[in-house]
């Protein structure tokens, strides 16, 4: 059985997932931006199984790399990472926000954080491999403008979400390559379109499915060894955006992703 930490844990798809996994007998470690639904989730886990709770606002990437080096101090075992939370594209005409450290909240929480909170835990990942790493992304893809990384220009909330989806799988190929042969695999997946979520109900759209259609296709990858560097529709291979293989692009969203970072 697997020590699987599950960010976005405390609502929508993360907390069907996480259920799911923890009756299957894997230590789930959940974690949600507020303490007290993170609180009752866990109680509610534990009476199925193993579980424990991590809080930490992804909006702020310290706190994002607090939690990579909490969960790796107290669970060495770690081998398998699920990047589930996200934003969404907010209620319609809703202006642009911004993260705690002055990024558009929707690449720094989408993008930036699953970036930062993969690194902090590549040590003990790669020290228990066979490993996993599972993005949740989206079809949902626009190439961002490292010009405007920010989108202070025509600002859009469903083009935010698309731009950080479409960094996420770009990076998740490039890291799959960075990573061949360490037994550390990592994919991103597209659950289901539209699921019925308060994220995709914010947006103003009625729900297309269910988490329980997009549940599969993140177990799967969580817990079965589906080769790297894919994208998957649901638990089909699929093909993200043509510009996520471009190693140029890659390139340029390495550079801008340090630069964004601090690194």
């Amino acid at each position: 059985m697997s020590t699987i930490l599950i960010t976005g844990a405390t609502s929508g798809l993360g907390r069907y997932v996480a259920f799911g996994l923890v009756r299957s007998g894997h230590l789930v470690l959940a974690h949600g931006r507020d303490p007290g639904r993170t609180r009752r989730l866990v109680d509610e886990l534990r009476a199925e199984g193993e579980a424990e709770g991590f809080v930490a606002d992804l909006a702020h990437l310290a706190r994002v790399r607090e939690l990579g080096a909490r969960v790796a101090e107290a669970h060495p075992g770690l081998d398998v990472l699920v990047n589930n939370a996200g934003v969404g594209s907010g209620s319609p005409g809703a202006g642009r926000e911004l993260s705690a450290d002055g990024h558009e909240l929707r690449l720094a929480v989408n993008y930036l954080a699953p970036v930062a909170l993969t690194r902090a835990l590549l040590p003990v990942l790669r020290a228990n491999a066979p490993a996993r790493i599972v993005n949740v992304g989206s079809l949902g893809q626009e190439p961002v403008d490292v010009d405007d990384p920010d989108f202070t220009r025509g600002y859009d909330g469903f083009a935010a979400y698309c731009r950080g989806k479409f960094a996420l799988a770009a990076h998740t190929f490039a890291l799959a390559e960075e990573l061949a042969g360490t037994g550390v695999s990592v994919n991103v997946v597209h659950p289901a379109t539209f699921m019925d979520t308060a994220m995709v109900r914010e947006g103003g759209v009625t729900p297309w499915s269910t988490v329980a259609d997009g549940a599969p296709a993140v177990l799967a990858l969580a817990t079965r060894d589906m080769g790297t560097g894919g994208f998957f529709d649901g638990t089909r291979p699929s093909r993200a955006h043509e510009a996520t293989y471009d190693a140029g692009v890659r390139a340029r969203l390495a550079r801008l992703t340090d630069e964004l970072l601090g690194s």
